[in-house]
């Protein structure tokens, strides 16, 4: 069976930001902080993966539509661990625009779904 691109990507983004995170802990609350990237950045492939076992169209739906707001949490607290010197500039980046393929794709098989939903 062909794998999907959201479960590759977003299974790459998964491990990508466990790696990144595995290195904030320079600072006071470094990891407190680490941990909320890390949970909403895995929380993406997680529901992703659920969402590709649904029981119907509109569980489908639900779980795909948490993980996009997981992507667009994540995407906040790239941008804050940015700004704040958190992360270089690289990982950054790379971690962004990953993110923002992801919730593109999202996007897209949402809008599909509740098209053909009706």
């Amino acid at each position: 069976m062909k794998e999907n691109i959201l479960v590759i990507l977003s299974k790459q983004f998964s491990v990508d930001i466990i790696n990144v995170c595995s290195h904030i802990d320079t600072f006071k609350n470094g990891n407190l902080l680490a941990n909320q990237l890390l949970r909403s950045g895995t929380s993406i492939g997680a529901n992703i993966h659920e969402g590709n076992y649904a029981q119907s169209r509109a569980d489908f739906i639900s779980k795909f539509q948490v993980a996009l707001k997981e992507c667009y949490e994540t995407e906040y607290w790239l941008d804050i661990f940015h700004t704040a010197g958190i992360i270089t500039e690289d990982d950054y980046n790379k971690l962004y625009n990953q993110c923002c393929k992801i919730r593109r794709t999202l996007a897209a098989s949402l809008n599909t779904a509740k098209a053909n939903s009706n």
